[in-house]
């Protein structure tokens, strides 16, 4: 009798610690922190849509479809649908640099309004971004391989096309011709051995061109 007292005790104690462990683990889970991947590309397009816009307001000079732009990327963003999230952000952010230059340009200050065919856009670098991926974006060209575009459109700004920092401001020339377009896949796809840290004379050659 004393036998089986003693073994339903010992059970007693095992469940109760399976439990305690059960719960320890699930609360570890929990609790665990998710990882930082940074902002999303449509969170800094929409950011900086935004902060144009603010200065094309603040002159009084603020376009009747910026704000709806705006308001249409959120939507896309919340959707899901990052590339055209990036692309009405950034049709906004462009629509309120612009209505800012033609405020300079009324006002007599010399700055020049821009010509129909600037239809450039900016993107801002963020965390894991890459030449090839900033290219392979929707928003952008869609495909990765034209990210030499990117790379001749910035060259003051890029020491090495294979690194590049968060928060820099790239130009992205949305108006490339196809001989340009297709030069940029050639060197792409033709550029051979690169190393982080300096140009690469292939990438200077093509610079040239």
């Amino acid at each position: 009798m004393k036998f089986q007292n003693k073994i339903k005790q010992l059970t007693i104690v095992l469940l109760t610690a399976s439990i305690a462990v059960g719960c320890a683990s699930q609360q570890k889970q929990e609790t665990a922190p998710k990882a930082d991947k940074g902002p999303s590309a449509s969170s800094v397009a929409i950011a900086n849509a935004k902060a144009a816009m603010k200065k094309a307001k603040a002159v009084g000079y603020l376009w009747r479809d910026t704000g709806k732009f705006i308001k249409k990327a959120e939507k896309a963003a919340k959707g899901g649908n990052e590339g055209k999230a990036v692309k009405l952000a950034n049709k906004a952010r462009s629509q309120a640099e612009m209505a800012v230059k033609q405020y300079y340009y009324e006002q007599g200050i010399e700055r020049a309004l821009p010509s129909m065919e600037d239809t450039g856009m900016a993107y801002s670098v963020i965390k894991g971004d890459s030449l090839w991926g900033i290219a392979g974006k929707d928003g952008v060209y869609g495909n990765p391989y034209q990210w030499p575009l990117i790379y001749k459109a910035n060259s003051d700004k890029i020491q090495d096309a294979d690194l590049i920092f968060p928060g820099q401001e790239f130009d992205i020339n949305t108006s490339a011709s196809d001989e340009e377009a297709s030069a940029a896949v050639n060197h792409a796809k033709t550029r051979g051995a690169w190393s982080i840290g300096v140009a690469e004379e292939s990438d200077k050659a093509y610079l040239a061109k």
